[in-house]
């Protein structure tokens, strides 16, 4: 039986590429080697492709991995997947609904503060 997302302690996006003809052993070699973190946790880890079309996630349970997979299908489907190549993000469940529902997990910037020594 799959977990309930809500189960996982931690759900962290690896930003920027993954090249994702990498199967369940190079992404969890890829967790522990580049992000210095255990693939054997009670994590799910999150990779996304150059064209930002397609994810990976990768868990542990129990006895051994679970490997999901999502394509998107439709002209111009992408996920707004942060850019930063060295990054792990952790991030919320509402905000990996937001990722998979294709909007933003960052919030809106808004305009900065105008003060008068940086106006003249």
């Amino acid at each position: 039986m799959l977990k309930d997302i809500t189960s996982y302690d931690g759900i962290f996006l690896a930003c920027g590429v993954t090249d994702l003809r990498r199967s369940v052993d190079g992404l969890a070699i890829m967790v522990k080697q580049q992000f210095n973190m255990d693939p054997f946790k009670n994590h799910l880890f999150l990779f996304c492709n150059r064209s930002r079309n397609r994810l990976k996630g990768l868990s542990w349970d129990k006895n051994g991995f679970v490997l999901y997979y999502k394509r998107l299908d439709g002209a111009g489907a992408r996920f707004k997947w942060p850019k930063k190549p060295t990054d792990v993000r952790n991030i919320t469940v509402k905000q990996l609904q937001l990722l998979m529902e294709g909007m933003s997990i960052d919030p809106p910037r808004g305009f900065g503060e105008i003060t008068a020594r940086n106006f003249y």
